[in-house]
């Protein structure tokens, strides 16, 4: 199992994983606000933070290439992926709950 202390590298990959996983999702789902493009650029980030080592784990495990990759490369590709999937999730979640409400 991979070892995801507080080195700083590992924040750093953990925060560009973030940041490109929600604006990804910032393009294949635009928003019609600058509140809700704020909104969901944060959420992606938080939850790319938080879920970045778990979700590149699962992947990785799940890909069967765990052994050949490091722990920074784990790192961003789960933290991209966790924050891409959360609003993309999310997103279209609340676009059908607005058109199902008019």
């Amino acid at each position: 199992m991979a070892d995801f202390g507080n080195d700083g590298g590992l924040w750093t990959a953990r925060f560009i994983g973030a940041s490109a996983g929600a604006a990804v999702s910032l393009i294949y789902l635009l928003p019609k606000t600058r509140r809700e493009a704020g909104c969901r650029f944060f959420t992606g980030l938080a939850c790319g933070l938080v879920f970045g080592g778990p979700a590149g784990l699962w992947i990785g495990v799940r890909l069967g290439i765990a052994a050949y990759l490091g722990p920074s490369e784990m790192l961003l590709a789960g933290s991209a992926a966790a924050s891409l999937s959360a609003w993309w999730g999310l997103g279209v979640l609340a676009r059908l709950a607005e058109r199902l409400r008019e």
